[in-house]
């Protein structure tokens, strides 16, 4: 029995930093790039502005996935923004282990403005990752 016989769709939810991979989302549709449409963009002055609680409560709202973007090491607009991003995934992914959702579901990806079909890319091969886990036990029945 396999979650995609199912006919399961992982939520994804992507926290993109302003700057670069919310404008490497906005090429990749614009340039009319395919990828799942369980995803859902929230924009982001930078991923250093992600938080744990941000994180646990696109889980706690029904993400099967989280995706926290930004522009790569040496470019952002906030000197060390996305270096602060990845302390805050990795601390993230241990709690998330803790608390028995499986870290696998967290990514963090470095995505310029100029890299839409990278963007497009992340998101089918996160989506296949999180699909292939399944649904997450976490979630809020009553929402």
């Amino acid at each position: 029995m396999t979650n995609q016989a199912e006919g399961f769709q992982p939520r994804i939810v992507v926290f993109a930093c302003n700057w670069c991979s919310y404008a490497g989302a906005d090429l990749a549709g614009v340039s009319r790039i395919q990828y799942p449409p369980t995803t859902r963009v929230i924009r982001v002055m930078c991923s250093g502005r992600v938080t744990p609680g941000f994180i646990l409560e696109a889980f706690r709202l029904g993400a099967d996935g989280v995706l926290v973007t930004g522009c790569h090491p040496g470019d952002c607009h906030y000197i060390s923004g996305n270096e602060n991003a990845v302390v805050t995934v990795d601390k993230t992914g241990r709690l998330m282990n803790v608390l028995g959702i499986e870290a696998a579901r967290l990514r963090l990806e470095w995505i310029s403005a100029a890299e839409g079909a990278r963007f497009a890319r992340i998101m089918t091969e996160f989506t296949e990752q999180v699909q292939a886990l399944g649904p997450t036990a976490l979630k809020d029945t009553t929402l």
